[in-house]
């Protein structure tokens, strides 16, 4: 059976809905999320089989730079996280 030109196909659908779900979004909620996912490369990046410490320290520098534009409660939880990785980095770090 063929679609009518009316109905829109599941491409467009999906794609509608996309544009619609991103309407809806917040930044604040989008920066807190991105923020977990980096610190969680962060500690990926720390990890002893993996270590890379120009990576890790960048994303230390980017939850540093976006903590300041979180609402108050993300932002004290991405403050201790950057305390806890830089713990790490320092540890990882060192001799």
């Amino acid at each position: 059976m063929s679609q009518s030109a009316a109905e829109p196909t599941p491409e467009e659908l999906s794609a509608a809905q996309l544009a619609e779900e991103l309407r809806k979004a917040k930044v604040s909620d989008l920066l807190a999320q991105t923020c977990s996912l980096v610190a969680s490369l962060a500690f990926g990046k720390l990890a002893p089989d993996v270590r890379d410490l120009d990576q890790a320290r960048v994303a230390i520098e980017a939850l540093k730079a976006l903590a300041p534009l979180l609402e108050e409660g993300p932002r004290r939880d991405i403050q201790q996280v950057v305390a806890s990785l830089q713990l790490a980095y320092a540890e990882a770090a060192a001799p």
